[in-house]
């Protein structure tokens, strides 16, 4: 199917739910589904429902509120969802997703069941997502969050290209996950934790760096970069910017991951690879 014929099949879709509400994280996917919602329903039927917690980088959630302030859309924040209190998350087990997704959409569906005339909440998953290791996809399924993009057969790199078709200038952006996937599984995630992850990173990313991770391991903060920007770290002012930067952040140690950035990285814990 061409990428003509799964818009289409997207936009039947919508069209069969009839008002909208998406989960807007200020990312790619949900920047596009909530861009073609307002396209094909009208702004009345479509609505962003964002969730500011201590695992999203404040930046993305400054972001979202732009993108929605000036489409004029219906745009409601919900503060803070009982993640960093709530035991199945904050032990940070394998399937954290899927307690992390339990909990946030919950709290979606209940603001959605808010908004007048039968508002559907919908998810941007696409179809890579079935691709990785997504126990929060799961909690989606259990909860009946639809899925507009993936049951129409849309990729990251479709997304994106269309994105960049209407001139929205994040169809560039790099990926971001919540701050919680730089923690290890199996070690607690804290407010302490996420938040030395997000200052070192956005530090990191000031210096002219795309893609960052900083993972953490305790006393120590193991940054990723994409492995064609490891070529700007040959220098020694460099590497004593970047050992400041994650030591300011509250970490005592500061390495290199020499492979580079590796998506998903801290997932190899589940079959010990």
């Amino acid at each position: 199917m061409d990428t003509n014929a799964k818009l289409e099949k997207l936009k039947e879709g919508l069209l069969e739910y009839g008002k909208v509400a998406v989960a807007f994280s200020g990312g790619v996917d949900s920047t596009f589904l909530l861009s073609f919602a307002q396209e094909t329903l009208g702004t009345e039927s479509t609505a962003a429902l964002t969730v500011s917690a201590p695992i999203n980088p404040p930046d993305e959630i400054e972001e979202a509120k732009l993108f929605c302030k000036e489409r004029g859309l219906r745009h409601i924040i919900i503060e803070n969802p009982d993640l960093l209190s709530a035991e199945p998350f904050v032990k940070n087990p394998p399937d954290r997703c899927y307690h992390c997704k339990r909990i946030i959409f919950t709290a979606l569906l209940e603001e959605t069941s808010r908004l007048p005339g039968g508002f559907i909440l919908a998810d941007g998953s696409n179809l890579d997502d079935m691709s990785d290791y997504r126990p929060g996809i799961k909690a989606l399924t259990e909860l009946d969050i639809k899925s507009p993009l993936r049951d129409a057969g849309l990729t990251k790199a479709e997304i994106r290209a269309e994105l960049e078709k209407r001139g929205l200038a994040i169809w560039s952006k790099p990926a971001c996950a919540c701050l919680a996937s730089r923690v290890p599984f199996g070690e607690a995630v804290t407010a302490e934790k996420v938040s030395a992850v997000y200052k070192a990173e956005s530090a990191v990313r000031a210096l002219g760096f795309t893609q960052v991770r900083v993972r953490h391991h305790g006393d120590i903060g193991r940054l990723e970069v994409l492995q064609e920007e490891r070529r700007l770290l040959q220098n020694d002012e460099m590497m004593d910017r970047l050992a400041a930067i994650i030591k300011d952040a509250g970490f005592k140690y500061a390495v290199l991951e020499l492979g580079g950035y590796e998506m998903g990285s801290l997932n190899k814990q589940r079959t010990g690879d």
